[in-house]
């Protein structure tokens, strides 16, 4: 039986796996598509401000994340009364004789006036309790905003009504003056004020304090975003198939917005780490003897570090300013990779 290849006109050409298709040139071009996320990565490398700045962030949080290791090869560790193991080093006011804190090569960054802690150690120990706090506060700022923000959006109705108006009375709060206020609150309800408060229980404490009104702006960012998605025709599609809420909103909803809740959580990570800071600066934050950012800036403040060793202050405010400046040019250019067409 003859086959159908074989008679003339019987059907369309069959090229081999081995041959090349004579309809492509050699020098056709091959286009290749490119995700969304990919091309978010390609126009962040450009950016050269905001690869520096994630350079600069990364070392903040591998120092925070390996200073027991970097303690340990340096020989100190920020608890060491030097005032009283070494006191030769300091004159009868307990500054150090040496000038500039005592800043040498076996210590980097001098002694602290007063105790004689070591600067260096205190200083990296620090960032990393900051930073553990804040990262703390950030990941359940950002589950509670993705929680409420989300079902307010997508459900509407009722549930919209009530987390808005929750939203707007938690907005009303002067958050400054009710971290201040609710500190020493909060802390009295685990411990008694004639007790010694434990150092977890104050972490605790600025983690549950900084939530309670940390949440609410990213929350209503999410309601929006939510409110503008649940019109769309593929959450229509979903909706008709008979998709259940919490399906749409796990395979539908979430994947769409993580391009305003990653740009903000660049924005909330700073502003935490400056608030726990502050707090700790007016003594109701972190406490000696366990080393905090904003605790040495209250120690920089004092009478006698201020007369006596005004170096101190250098080494925790240049580090912050710098944390701070770099995470938010980062926060800039995630903004600006995901959304080429907004303008610094």
């Amino acid at each position: 039986m003859t086959s159908p290849l074989e008679v003339e006109g019987g059907g369309p050409s069959v090229v081999a796996d081995d041959e090349k298709d004579p309809k492509k040139g050699s020098g056709a071009a091959q286009l290749v598509g490119r995700s969304p996320g990919r091309l978010m990565w390609i126009r962040y490398k450009r950016d050269r401000a905001g690869v520096i700045s994630a350079y600069v962030v990364g070392f903040f949080f591998l120092l925070g994340l390996l200073s027991p290791l970097i303690s340990k090869l340096y020989g100190k560790n920020p608890y060491t009364v030097y005032a009283d193991e070494r006191p030769e080093l300091f004159d009868s006011a307990g500054v150090p004789v040496q000038p500039n804190g005592g800043i040498s090569g076996e210590f980097w960054f001098g002694l602290e006036p007063g105790n004689g802690y070591d600067v260096f150690t205190k200083l990296i120990y620090g960032i990393r309790t900051s930073l553990m706090i804040s990262i703390a506060v950030t990941i359940t700022v950002v589950l509670t905003g993705i929680l409420l923000g989300v079902a307010a959006g997508y459900l509407g109705g009722k549930a919209d009504f009530f987390i808005s108006r929750v939203i707007d009375f938690l907005l009303a709060f002067p958050s400054q003056l009710f971290f201040i206020a609710s500190m020493p609150v909060v802390v009295s309800l685990f411990v008694s004020p004639r007790d010694e408060t434990p150092t977890y229980v104050r972490v605790v404490a600025l983690i549950a304090v900084q939530w309670f009104l940390g949440w609410m702006s990213l929350a209503r960012i999410l309601r929006g975003t939510s409110l503008s998605l649940r019109e769309r025709e593929f959450i229509e599609a979903a909706r008709v198939s008979g998709a259940s809420p919490w399906r749409i909103i796990r395979k539908e909803i979430l994947p769409n917005v993580v391009t305003p809740l990653l740009v903000q959580s660049t924005y909330l990570l700073p502003n935490f780490v400056t608030i726990e800071a502050g707090l700790s600066f007016l003594g109701v934050g972190i406490v000696e003897p366990t080393p905090d950012w904003g605790q040495m800036f209250a120690k920089a403040s004092t009478e006698l570090v201020l007369q006596n060793d005004i170096t101190y202050m250098f080494f925790p405010g240049v580090s912050m300013i710098i944390f701070v400046v770099a995470f938010n040019l980062l926060g800039d250019s995630v903004r600006d990779a995901f959304d080429p067409k907004t303008a610094r």
